[in-house]
Order: C-alpha cells, then sequence, then structure tokens
C-alpha cells in the first residue's frame, strides 16, 4: 500500500484555498487526491484487483485524537467531489451537495473532518473500467464485477492510509446509503453512527428492473462494442437513454407536473411530428446530454450491477443475522415521494434494528421532489441529519 502524505490529519486540504464569494458558507476551492493501493483487493465474487486508485476529497479539519471524522458515501452519477469548486471559473457549479457539507451546515466543517471517494468501478479518478489494466490499455469488460460490499473494501483501505481509526459517522443517499449500512455490517468496530438516507437494505425487483433498461439501452447502442470502445466513438446515445430512465425514477409524478405539466417546448400548437414536442422531453434530452460528458458508460454497468446485487442479507441468511453484527445508532430516513426507494423498503430496515434492540431514529418526510429529494429538501435535512449529528457529538463529549 503506497500511503498519502500523513499531513493531511491534521490540516484540512483546503485550508490554503480561497472562500468562493459566489456561495455563502462554501468551502471554497478544493483539490482531489488520489491513494494509491498496490495491496490487492480481494472482491465479493472470488476474484481480485491486484492494485487500485482511489480519488477522493476532504473538507473540514480531523481533530488531535481522530474521533470528528465523518465518511459521506456517494450515489450511482456521484463521485467524490461533495462540496466546494476546483477552480476560479464562474461558470463551474458545486459539488453535489454543496449545501450539506461546509462551516454550519448539515455536515459541518468547522466541527467535523469529512471525507467522500468516488467509488472503486467509477470513471472520476478511482479504478474502473475505463483506467488502465496492467497491460497498459483500459480494462473494459476485462474489469472485474464489484460490489457494494467490494466499495466499502476499498474505502477501508483508505481510512487505513488517513490514519482514521473510527468514523463518527458514516452516511449517504440511494446508493450511499448501502454502502454505509455495509460498513456498520462488515466493519462494525469503525463506524460510531449510521445515515441510512433514501435507500433500501436490498435492491427490489423493479430496481434491477429499471436498471437493466438502462443496460440494455448501452448495449444497443452501436458504438458500445463490446465495451472496447476507448479508441473511438463512444457509446454516447446509448448511455443518454440510461441517464434520461434513470432520472425518471429520481422524481415524482408530482415534481414533473409542477415543472413540466403538459407545457409544450415552442408554441402552443402541437406540432403533430416526432420533434421534441414537450418541454419534459427537452429536459430529459439535456439530462442526457450532460451526463455524457462526466461519465462512463462502462462505469454505468459495473455500478449499476452492483446495485442489483445488493442485499445486506448475503452471506447471513437473514437480514436480522446480518444487522446482528452492528452496534452503533443509526438514522434512517425515507420521503414520501420516493418510489425507487421507498417507505416500506425503509421500514424493513428499522423494524430488523428494532428487533435486534439498536438504537435507531426513523424519520419520514412528506415531500414532493422523489427519491432527489434528500438533496433538495436542505432545510429538513440540515434539521434532521444535523440534529441527530449534534445530539452524538454532545454525548460523545459528555
Amino acid at each position: 500500500m503506497i500511503a498519502v502524505p500523513l499531513n493531511i490529519m491534521t490540516k484540512p486540504l483546503n485550508s490554503s484555498a480561497r472562500r468562493s464569494p459566489r456561495r455563502p458558507g462554501s468551502v471554497g476551492i478544493v483539490r482531489r487526491r488520489y491513494a494509491h493501493f498496490e495491496t490487492p483487493l480481494k472482491l465479493h465474487s472470488g476474484q481480485t484487483l491486484e492494485r487500485f486508485t482511489l480519488a477522493y476529497e476532504t473538507y473540514g479539519r480531523l481533530n488531535a485524537d481522530g474521533s470528528n471524522a465523518i465518511m459521506i458515501c456517494h450515489a450511482l452519477s456521484g463521485d467524490a467531489h461533495v462540496a466546494g469548486y476546483h477552480t476560479d471559473d464562474p461558470a463551474e457549479k458545486p459539488g453535489w451537495w454543496d449545501d450539506a457539507v461546509g462551516p454550519g451546515k448539515m455536515f459541518d466543517t468547522d466541527r467535523f473532518f469529512v471525507i467522500c471517494s468516488n467509488v472503486i468501478g467509477g470513471c472520476q479518478g478511482s479504478t474502473g473500467p475505463s483506467s488502465p489494466a496492467p497491460d497498459g490499455k483500459p480494462y473494459g469488460l476485462r474489469f472485474p464485477v464489484i460490489t457494494v460490499q467490494d466499495m466499502v473494501a476499498a474505502q477501508r483501505h483508505l481510512l487505513d492510509t488517513l490514519g482514521i481509526e473510527k468514523l463518527f459517522a458514516v452516511g449517504g443517499g440511494s446508493m450511499g446509503g448501502m454502502q454505509a449500512l455495509q460498513w456498520a455490517i462488515d466493519y462494525p468496530e469503525r463506524v460510531g453512527s449510521v445515515l441510512f438516507i433514501a435507500s433500501t437494505a436490498r435492491s427490489s425487483a423493479q430496481n434491477i428492473a429499471f436498471n437493466e433498461i438502462g443496460r440494455q439501452a448501452i448495449y444497443a447502442d452501436v458504438n458500445w462494442n463490446g465495451g472496447d470502445y476507448y479508441d473511438g466513438a463512444r457509446p454516447e446515445k446509448g448511455l443518454a437513454v440510461a441517464r434520461m430512465v434513470g432520472h425518471v425514477t429520481y422524481m415524482s409524478e408530482r415534481s414533473l407536473e409542477q415543472k413540466f405539466g403538459r407545457r409544450r417546448q415552442n408554441g402552443s400548437k402541437p406540432a403533430y411530428n416526432f420533434s421534441t414536442d414537450f418541454a419534459v422531453e427537452s429536459y430529459l434530452q439535456y439530462q442526457g446530454e450532460k451526463f455524457v460528458q462526466r461519465f462512463d458508460a462502462n462505469s454505468y454497468l459495473y455500478i449499476t450491477k452492483a446495485l442489483d446485487y445488493y442485499d445486506a442479507a448475503d452471506g447471513y441468511g437473514s437480514l436480522e443475522a446480518a444487522l446482528s453484527r452492528t452496534s452503533c445508532p443509526f438514522l434512517v430516513v425515507s420521503f414520501s415521494s420516493d418510489w425507487l426507494y421507498t417507505r416500506e423498503q425503509a421500514l424493513e430496515l428499522v423494524n430488523a434494528l428494532e428487533n435486534l434492540e439498536r438504537d435507531v431514529d426513523y424519520r419520514h418526510v412528506e415531500a414532493s421532489f422523489g427519491h432527489d429529494s434528500f438533496l433538495v429538501e436542505v432545510e429538513t435535512m440540515t434539521h434532521i441529519v444535523g440534529g441527530f449529528l449534534d445530539g452524538l457529538w454532545e454525548r460523545q463529549k459528555a
């Protein structure tokens, strides 16, 4: 294992950066870092990744006893860039959860040292199918199939390198919640609390079905070439369709109606052809076009497959048996309009934890933005998650 400089333990990555004037409370300009590991990563499938890299960012300062570290785990289309900016370009958008990470925010960087890494199998700096294999060529489909358990195992190597023995909290929304749960099962001694937000302890048949539609769109693209497309045209049309399908599952019928309704893109009269007639069509096309500029089609295949395989009970016989390994408090949050990961799925975890007499705080939030509510309902989430963390912090100090 190749260690990164240890001075990051006592000095924040962005300590010399300016606070951006574009958004009050921003962490400012931050840098992406890379941890390179020569230690083989044994995968859930039985295969081994001989070496790997994790891209990561940190925010805030690790305290002297290392007790204030929080790991945020990202969702399918996310990456390590949670907050702040990489450049001075005024057109640059901030990290994907910028409203949540910073001084005085949900994850208060005046108090906590926040870490996020791009998952193994990703395409934003961590080793994945677009990375060079030992022969120097991109892995493509030669990359081994990965699971949520493998993502967590790779993150554990990163914590070792950073010198962090135990996380104050680990959490995230969607696939991030799966990772947080798996942390508590696989490494219970290293987790102080879990934030399980808009997620599930196992992917349902419906979850798998939508992921398969996206994969089939990529397979059908003439440029996919069995995953070996890195020297030529890329399967952008297929990936764009996959993103469009996925994006619909992140919203709700109500939010789509409120935002678009049946509003037409150009004028009030129907075109009576197959051009882009409705505003919602244009919106989805834009989301697809924007996504292909930053994401790799093969990574989409690998990460959605990891989602499909996810079942916290895997290897234990039941969810309760798996959760019997855990020992930390849980915060579980679901949203009324989330039809991707439903209240019933959240309650499956809550009930299992309660049967084991674990410390679990469950909040069901009335929100109209669908699965993306955990990103959009900033004030509500700050109250729930920030309040939970505040309570644990005060209890730890007592």
